[in-house]
């Protein structure tokens, strides 16, 4: 059981907490739906995962300002999840903020739908390789009102949609292909669910801290 998770980091490095900040998970735990044999936590609040297994709220959220900090390990994969209304299905039922090593070998040298800070499958982001290399922390801020997602990373916007104008589930607005295992308009998809953040996916690690959700 973790005892101590300061997944929000109100204990660790944050002094100060802007106004209707509040942590996403509480210290211990216990508004969060997760497998205590896959998350752990260090005496630092960090937390990584030993599977490919999400952590969850329990609590739905609509209208929110998500900031959080990753580190990636070599050729990382992994996301944040946002508006999930199904999490033993969440794929296809939410919308996801890719997380990635963009600097790993296989990946594309240039901005796609599978870049760090991209909406995954839907929108690449509007620059490329943002996101420092494996070992070092980065900043990410998701903004989430209705139909409307803009992603910072490090700092710097790069990716506003509109979801209602991605009104197919095989093509995107620009005409590039939507993943087949996303097949639902993001045009049809509700705007209030879980939030959740991927864990190990393939061979790489991902680290979080500092989680912290502000409703608008």
């Amino acid at each position: 059981m973790l005892c101590c998770v300061c997944v929000c980091a109100v204990s660790f490095g944050q002094t100060k907490k802007a106004k209707g900040v509040q942590p996403l998970f509480t210290a211990d735990l216990s508004n969060a739906d997760y497998d205590p044999a896959v998350w752990s936590v260090d005496q630092d609040g960090v937390i990584s995962a030993t599977a490919d297994q999400a952590i969850w709220s329990t609590a739905e959220y609509e209208n929110f300002e998500l900031s959080l900090e990753f580190k990636n390990d070599k050729c990382t994969n992994s996301g944040v999840v946002i508006y999930c209304t199904d999490k033993k299905d969440w794929i296809p039922n939410a919308v996801e903020i890719q997380i990635a090593d963009d600097y790993c070998d296989h990946v594309a040298k240039e901005a796609s739908t599978g870049s760090c800070g991209a909406v995954y499958g839907h929108l690449a982001p509007t620059e490329y390789r943002l996101v420092k290399e494996p070992g070092e922390w980065n900043t990410m801020v998701i903004t989430a009102k209705g139909k409307n997602i803009k992603v910072k990373l490090n700092g710097k916007e790069v990716a506003d949609m509109d979801m209602k104008r991605w009104t197919s589930g095989k093509t995107n607005p620009d005409g590039s292909e939507i993943p087949s295992w996303l097949p639902k308009p993001y045009a049809q998809l509700p705007t209030k669910g879980y939030i959740g953040f991927q864990g190990k996916h393939g061979a790489a690690l991902i680290w979080f801290r500092n989680i912290q959700v502000k409703q608008l």
